[in-house]
């Protein structure tokens, strides 16, 4: 019965990206014949099992379908990638260089289209383009136009996570949560900058506190970013001391407080996956009890990406894997909670009605709620947040 369910939802998922697709232009065909037997060295985060799961699941379609090898460069921070891809272009490697699609987003998006080193426009050319939904940030990266450089792969919000058996009202608003770490001493803390988790707080703390959120849209001065961030330094001095190790030290990563919010030390944890607390129910590293919650207001969320680079080697092919992954099939599946949980970026609205009710499926642990999407700041402004907070509080 099992394979029968699964043969008879892909060839469901077939015929949704068959209604949803415009028909294969010459340009394409000709795209898919370049791509046959080329290698994709695709350079994205590696530190989570489900996600390499799925881009391993992905390598196995796309050899099979179009005879594009996939191979997963595992990396720790997509800003080495950035540098790779500068230093082989300054050293005259102008072409058949060793990366050729990124998974990115935000001031590493900014960084490669500044410098002008990325392939395209292409990503708006894809087949599977006609099923995005553009009332989502698409067609921006961290206030950033796009331009069609880089095709969305899924969306993100943060989220926070906490444990029913000690946390019954956790805190909705930064206020509350200033309030929460008064009530629970030592039981708050956050990732330290510039781990990715721990800048993502930063930035939702500073969307609520400041006076005039709309001057983070635009690039950064020192001027606007003294004002506007002044509120955010005075609330962090009030906040440390009342954390974990009195906030002279701070977990590494999301992943930390995932273990420390198992264990009891922290009553909150945070994500970037609204769906990850579900994901690490169902794998044991957190209590049947913990649950998903976000700020009344609304919560920091984006859209992440793949790019790929001006010297890519693999270009046909490194389009071919794009649009596959924004495929209606590939994005049902990463949006499974058993399998990634990751938010899709297609118009649900657009596929048939069974479709749309596999990317509904909801679980105890995820976000249940809606909860309002806030916009990035602009790009420019995560290394001027990060430095001024690693002066201040960096030899904690």
């Amino acid at each position: 019965m099992k394979k029968i369910l699964i043969l008879s939802f892909l060839s469901f998922a077939i015929h949704a990206q068959a209604q949803t697709q415009t028909p294969l232009s010459v340009d394409w065909q000709k795209i898919q014949a370049q791509a046959r037997g080329q290698t994709v060295y695709f350079n994205a985060w590696g530190g989570s099992e489900v996600t390499n799961a799925y881009i391993d699941w992905a390598a196995k379609e796309v050899k099979s379908r179009y005879g594009v090898a996939l191979r997963h460069v595992k990396v720790t921070d997509t800003a080495d990638v950035v540098k790779r891809v500068q230093t082989e272009m300054a050293a005259g490697r102008v072409k058949n260089g060793s990366v050729d699609l990124i998974w990115l987003n935000g001031e590493n998006f900014g960084h490669l289209k500044n410098a002008n080193l990325l392939y395209g426009p292409w990503a708006e050319t894809l087949p599977n383009w006609g099923a995005v939904d553009l009332n989502k940030p698409v067609r921006s990266d961290f206030s950033v136009p796009t331009d069609g450089l880089e095709s969305p792969w899924g969306t993100a919000q943060l989220t926070f996570i906490a444990d029913k058996k000690t946390t019954v009202m956790p805190p909705h608003s930064a206020k509350e949560w200033l309030q929460f770490a008064k009530a629970n001493p030592g039981r708050t803390s956050y990732p330290k900058p510039p781990d990715f988790h721990g800048t993502t707080f930063l930035k939702q703390l500073l969307i609520e506190l400041t006076p005039n959120p709309v001057l983070l849209q635009q690039p950064v001065n020192a001027a606007v970013f003294k004002t506007a961030t002044a509120p955010l330094w005075d609330f962090l001095d009030q906040l440390h001391p009342l954390q974990w190790r009195e906030g002279k030290a701070f977990p590494a990563s999301a992943a930390a407080m995932h273990r420390m919010l198992a264990d009891g030390v922290l009553r909150l944890s945070l994500t970037f996956n609204p769906n990850e607390a579900a994901n690490l129910i169902a794998s044991f590293q957190l209590p049947a009890s913990a649950y998903s919650f976000g700020f009344t207001a609304g919560t920091l969320g984006n859209v992440h990406f793949v790019a790929i680079p001006i010297n890519a080697k693999a270009k046909a092919g490194a389009q071919v894997v794009a649009n596959f992954l924004l495929s209606p099939e590939a994005q049902a599946r990463k949006a499974d909670i058993s399998v990634w949980g990751d938010g899709s970026v297609l118009d649900v609205a657009k596929l048939p009605a069974a479709l749309q009710a596999s990317f509904a499926k909801k679980v105890p642990g995820a976000l249940l709620v809606s909860v309002p999407l806030l916009a990035e700041p602009h790009a420019s402004w995560v290394d001027a947040l990060e430095a001024e907070w690693l002066k201040r509080y960096g030899s904690n």
